[in-house]
């Protein structure tokens, strides 16, 4: 038993004193904008070309990567409701500009041309597609409020030409398909849940916008992958489409 807790206690200690070599503000409950853009700083240029990046299998660095990835970070200003709307819409642009950086950190891959970190980046790309929807959002309301004519045709299409840039960035994410190989099985199917989940929000937060590109490229890449499990995911996006189809 004594040695049983000796080990414990080694353990535990072992595990307080990872990472003395990089900074990250693990003690702080959301991470600011200024938080992110160290953190950027440190996972780019912080660590050395054969040294392990924070990943979700390190028990150690599991808890930068999951806080790196936590889209309350943001969420925790863009979604309250006693800020301005130009103040949230301010930090959302911040937010949006340090994850173009992120985004780029774990999109890695190794000699076989596998992803050395899967779901590290399917993560933060997810965080990106999470802030996208609020971002845009607050765009066009901060656009309707200082316009003269909100119904105006100039002002309608500002706000059409918004939404579809959002639905362009989102459609770029559809372009891992065509590096489906390069995801384990497990990958597939986080990123099949992904393409569910966050095409499902964008279609129906904007249900009368035309998505006949969107559909196209979809079943063009539908004949393209190997992978049920992708597959399925962009035909029921299509479906969804055609549901909601007013065009």
């Amino acid at each position: 038993m004594k040695i049983n807790k000796l080990v414990l206690i080694l353990f535990v200690a072992f595990i307080g004193c990872n990472n003395e070599d990089h900074n990250f503000p693990m003690d702080k409950r959301f991470w600011s904008i200024n938080d992110y853009r160290n953190a950027v700083t440190e996972l780019r240029s912080g660590y050395k070309e054969d040294e392990e990046l924070p990943n979700f299998n390190n028990l150690e660095t599991r808890a930068i990567v999951e806080k790196f990835t936590d889209t309350e970070n943001f969420n925790v200003v863009l979604q309250d409701n006693e800020l301005g709307i130009k103040h949230k819409n301010e930090v959302a642009g911040d937010f949006f500009m340090v994850w173009k950086d992120m985004i780029n950190i774990y999109n890695i891959l190794d000699k076989k041309d596998k992803y050395t970190y899967e779901l590290e980046y399917l993560e933060t790309y997810k965080f990106g597609l999470e802030l996208q929807l609020s971002y845009f959002k607050l765009g066009n309301e901060e656009i309707l409020k200082s316009a003269d004519d909100p119904d105006s045709e100039s002002t309608k299409r500002v706000l059409d030409s918004n939404i579809s840039t959002l639905i362009s960035n989102y459609t770029n994410y559809l372009d891992l398909v065509n590096s489906e190989n390069a995801f384990s099985e497990n990958g597939k199917k986080v990123y099949a849940e992904s393409i569910s989940e966050y095409f499902s929000k964008l279609i129906n937060n904007h249900p009368d916008f035309d998505y006949s590109d969107l559909k196209s490229k979809n079943t063009l890449l539908m004949s393209k992958s190997n992978s049920e499990i992708i597959k399925n995911s962009l035909k029921e996006i299509n479906i969804l489409i055609d549901s909601k189809k007013s065009y």
